[in-house]
């Protein structure tokens, strides 16, 4: 299906910083979908495929508006009807929300959708194949025995492949216990060996959860229906197949949710879990018939010890992410959380060790006498094989089946699936905290930086408003950490949660989708950071260094002689000698112009959210330089300084610097010069001649000018500054004077919402710093 691309998706709008360096590609589309959702990305194909209301979309990687293919996938209008006579949503929920795609094969995806209310799956072609061609049969026609009268040889030589996407006709089948019914009911799923593993709900009313193996030639498999003790309401996040060891028996399916735990006479709690099966599990043999047993679950805790001994949990998790090692058993795991109670709103980001995840399932089990009891660890006896364990495996050779495992293994496994202790973080404590903020994290992705001076995870973090955090977080030597906010990007203005993010380190490309919409942007954006060394160096992204000329994509074959980077210290005095001469030769001079009695804003902000920043005043014929300080009449903001109710003590030459790592750098020059309200309206009112009338010289009320008469004035007016008055006046009559006078609390704050710059957020000590120095009169 080709779409034409819209000149302006009003769907789509970021930033417009992001459009002028280029970094930011919206999918510019018009569907009449929503919901989009990163399902699967293939790096070899260069494809991405989407799910979306409707739709299922394969963009190209290199850039997502390149002949993108679109398959509509509605339900048959009796199916919306019968969704509709039920009770549900016309929009929310009678369509065919997309929300599996796993590849079946190197040319089919299998793909399933809601349906609405009724989950549906098919297989969808996919690939390349070659093209009927005017060249190839003329070749084929002369019968020339060359390489060219090679079908494969001409198609390479010209090209001419064609893009295959489309469904496969007749092979729709039921999506039950692959798909959910209800599109709000997040499912997870994994297609291994020919084999569909998936966390969903089975029913329609969305009360029998399970975690089913479909497909293939293995026993069709689930965990036990309505027993809260293995799920109780789960919130299926992500799963994700991790090696036990090099025996391949032992591997091992992840299954990261959240679910309700409710005590005897407590109201119900939200915990995150992470649970596993072994993918060679055919359930007992006696007991748990076709029911998974091997199916264990532990909790996972985010939460930030209090000084009392009290923890604050972060109980709600949101998205994982599997960041890979060199050690396929021993991947990295980062969790975002948030909180689920209404006290204060929160979100943060834990990372796991598998290590630690081992050890809890080695470690002992959950148990509980009775309703009325409280968990405890179980201290009876073990059964062999212990219970969880792969049959085949390192530990159980000899089993070749679970049908094989003595029934009290089973019975063991069916009354005690979950474990004792819990899995802590690593140093047990969550790596990013978010706390007293309008906003929560939604998804996390992570890209490991090579940098000149190592290695460096940076993380990208989605929130609810739209918006994509990039954090570094640097190790320091009392083994506390460094959380750096190198920027924020508004990838969505409209406030929407962003839903999915994916990541291609090949092309140094992330992938971000979310209700409204689907956007590309660079990993990196360097030449933000300005034209100095010391700019470049202070910004600390592990992406970018200065190479001698600009700050640039840092590259390990550059030459060191000329390239300088140092994100773990930030040392511009140290990493930019010879070129800290240069860091002022850019500074900004101008000339600005006020008038007696009226305000004024002097704009400069740092491109660094860590610098702190300093305004000095030195007045004219005078040597000595004076630190503006907030008082009644001026201001300081993130943006710049406020002056209300301008005398003419306030002209002279403002600098403005910004510190940072005790470097300190000039960002703006400005001769600010007072122009006297009399003598504005003087000359004003004596070069209007006959225009002006002659009681208005005489009325002691001021006299202003209307357009044509300004208009007019200026031929007779010859001052140098006119220019600038002219503009000032042409802004009076449009908007009128908002700075005229002491400007109200909401004027203010309207004023600084309008300059609040929204790619960076200010994070740290240096931020509290500066809103000390604030303070101080």
């Amino acid at each position: 299906m080709s779409l034409p691309p819209s000149i302006a998706s009003p769907l789509l709008i970021a930033k417009e910083c992001l459009r002028s360096t280029g970094t930011a590609h919206h999918f510019a589309y018009l569907l009449n979908t929503t919901d989009y959702r990163i399902l699967r990305m293939d790096e070899d194909y260069d494809r991405m495929y989407i799910g979306s209301k409707d739709h299922i979309l394969s963009l190209d990687l290199h850039d997502i508006n390149k002949d993108p293919h679109i398959i509509h996938w509605p339900v048959s209008e009796r199916r919306k009807m019968e969704c509709l006579v039920s009770g549900k949503d016309a929009n929310e929920e009678c369509a065919n929300f997309i929300r599996l795609i796993e590849p079946w094969n190197r040319t089919q995806l299998y793909v399933c959708g809601t349906g609405a209310y009724n989950p549906v799956c098919t297989f969808v072609n996919r690939g390349r194949r070659p093209q009927t061609s005017m060249y190839l049969q003329m070749a084929q026609a002369r019968g020339r025995a060359s390489r060219a009268a090679d079908p494969s040889a001409v198609h390479e030589t010209l090209g001419l492949k064609e893009d295959i996407f489309h469904l496969e006709p007749g092979r729709v089948e039921s999506g039950k216990g692959k798909c959910s019914y209800d599109p709000k009911l997040n499912s997870v799923s994994a297609l291994i060996n020919g084999e569909l593993y998936a966390g969903v709900y089975v029913d329609f009313m969305g009360t029998d959860s399970a975690i089913f193996r479909t497909l293939g030639t293995k026993t069709a498999m689930r965990t036990d229906q309505y027993n809260s003790r293995w799920l109780n309401d789960p919130t299926f996040i992500h799963v994700h197949l991790i090696p036990d060891s090099a025996e391949r028996n032992d591997d091992k399916l992840y299954f990261f949710f959240r679910e309700k735990s409710s005590e005897m006479g407590q109201s119900p709690v939200t915990q995150s879990r992470i649970g596993r099966i072994c993918l060679n599990d055919d359930g007992g043999h006696c007991c748990l018939v076709n029911k998974w047993s091997t199916f264990l679950k532990a909790r996972l805790i985010c939460s930030v010890p209090g000084t009392d001994g009290m923890e604050t949990h972060f109980d709600e998790l949101r998205d994982v992410y599997i960041q890979p090692t060199q050690d396929t058993k021993n991947p990295v795991i980062y969790g975002v959380f948030s909180v689920s109670g209404s006290v204060f709103k929160g979100s943060a980001v834990c990372v796991y060790s598998m290590a630690d995840i081992r050890m809890v399932f080695n470690g002992p089990f959950a148990h509980k006498e009775g309703p009325n009891y409280q968990w405890v660890a179980y201290t009876g006896k073990i059964p062999y094989p212990r219970p969880g364990t792969c049959p085949g495996g390192t530990f159980t050779p000899n089993m070749k089946s679970t049908k094989d495992y003595p029934d009290e293994v089973i019975n063991f496994m069916r009354n005690h699936p979950a474990m004792y202790n819990p899995v802590y973080p690593v140093h047990k404590r969550p790596l990013v905290v978010r706390t007293n903020v309008d906003y929560e994290f939604t998804t996390v992705a992570v890209d490991q930086v090579a940098a000149a001076d190592g290695n460096y995870e940076v993380l990208f973090l989605g929130t609810d408003k739209g918006t994509v955090q990039k954090v570094i977080v640097l190790p320091r030597d009392d083994l506390q950490t460094e959380e750096l906010v190198l920027e924020e990007v508004e990838v969505f203005k409209v406030p929407t949660p962003i839903t999915t993010m994916k990541i291609s380190s090949k092309r140094q490309q992330m992938y971000v989708s979310s209700m409204v919409g689907l956007t590309q942007l660079a990993l990196h954006r360097c030449d933000m950071y300005g034209e100095a060394c010391a700019d470049c160096c202070l910004a600390r992204d592990p992406y970018c260094a200065w190479d001698g000329k600009s700050c640039s994509r840092y590259s390990a074959s550059q030459k060191r002689r000329s390239r300088r980077q140092d994100v773990k210290y930030g040392n511009p005095i140290r990493q930019c000698r010879g070129f800290n001469s240069n860091a002022n030769k850019n500074t900004l001079e101008m000339v600005q112009y006020g008038v007696e009695g009226s305000s004024t804003f002097l704009e400069c902000q740092a491109r660094s959210p860590h610098a702190v920043i300093k305004w000095h005043l030195q007045r004219d014929n005078s040597d000595r330089r004076k630190e503006m300080r907030s008082d009644g009449r001026v201001l300081k903001t993130e943006q710049g300084l406020l002056l209300r109710s301008l005398q003419p003590s306030d002209s002279g030459m403002y600098q403005c610097t910004a510190t940072e790592k005790n470097f300190k750098h000039l960002l703006v020059k400005l001769q600010l010069v007072v122009l006297s309200s009399r003598a504005v309206n003087n000359a004003l009112v004596e070069g209007a001649g006959g225009i002006v009338s002659s009681s208005l010289h005489s009325s002691s009320t001021q006299w202003t000018p209307s357009a044509g008469q300004y208009k007019d004035l200026l031929t007779i007016l010859s001052q140098p500054e006119m220019t600038l008055i002219n503009q000032y006046c042409q802004d009076y009559w449009q908007f009128g004077d908002p700075l005229l006078g002491a400007l109200k609390a909401k004027d203010l704050k309207e004023l600084k919402e309008q300059k609040k710059p929204r790619n960076r957020r200010h994070h740290g000590e240096g931020e509290e710093e500066e809103e000390q120095e604030e303070v101080e009169t």
